[in-house]
């Protein structure tokens, strides 16, 4: 057991299921095969600011002799790796050696003062550059709809208003056909007829809906007044309809009918 495991550690690869100790001889390797991919920046400014803020130097003292010597030494390493350069990294590596020899003549006496540092340009665009960077990594840093922040939409219930379904006519003739069964089932002989008046009941009818608000559509029917009664009753709930001054009210179809005043 041990012999074999000491031969899986020793074994480089596994090739027709023979274990292979040394690199073939005739195995070719392209050299563009491995690729180093070094870390990207979005232009000569952007790699100019790294080697400032890598090592920690002032970006209002910038030393320029050695910034373009480490910017030349990436320029060599991108070149040396086959990676495309755009023109603007060589035309930066072009301006950091007109500044460095610049800055390494002699400058008379007379005009040390008044002649302007070589570096300013490039150090005002470096300043633009950083201040518009770090903006952008600040909004980039906010709540970004669909990535950091999902809306959602809840709707509010309907309302639903239940209506009082309207009481057809056929509905009411039929509690009062119920009413005069009952009278017929009740039926008491009288041999003095007393004189209702339909005026009359209207206002026995209104003073009850009066007193409460609701009132069944059978409650303003007596069985000892007979059919007169009944008659008399309903032409007055028929009239006082006819005059809208009170309507019927009915929970759904088949329910009891109250009365309500208008």
């Amino acid at each position: 057991m041990m012999q074999i495991v000491a031969e899986q550690f020793e074994s480089l690869a596994r090739v027709g299921g023979e274990s292979l100790t040394t690199w073939p001889d005739d195995l070719y390797i392209p050299p563009y095969a491995l690729k180093i991919f070094l870390e990207t920046f979005e232009g000569p400014l952007d790699l100019l600011l790294y080697l400032i803020k890598r090592q920690n130097l002032d970006i209002l003292n910038i030393p320029v002799a050695e910034i373009t010597a480490q910017y030349l030494q990436y320029i060599d390493l991108m070149q040396d790796l086959h990676l495309e350069l755009a023109a603007e990294y060589l035309l930066m590596a072009a301006i950091l050696a007109e500044i460095k020899s610049r800055m390494l003549l002699p400058k008379p006496e007379g005009l040390i003062d008044e002649e302007e540092d070589p570096r300013a340009e490039l150090i005002r665009r470096l300043q633009e550059y950083e201040q518009i960077k770090q903006a952008a990594e600040s909004l980039d840093e906010l709540p970004r709809l669909e990535r950091d922040v999902f809306l959602t939409q809840v709707l509010p219930p309907l309302p639903q208003a239940r209506l009082s379904p309207q009481v057809e006519l056929a509905e009411l003739l039929l509690a009062f056909k119920q009413v005069m069964q009952r009278v017929d089932i009740k039926a008491n002989h009288q041999i003095q007829r007393e004189t209702l008046s339909i005026r009359e009941r209207m206002t026995h009818i209104l003073a009850k809906l009066q007193r409460d608000q609701f009132c069944q559509f059978q409650t303003f029917f007596s069985l000892s007044e007979g059919k007169l009664g009944v008659v008399v009753t309903f032409m007055a709930m028929l009239e006082l309809l006819k005059q809208a001054m009170m309507e019927l009210v009915q929970a759904e179809p088949f329910a009891p009918i109250y009365l309500k005043a208008c």
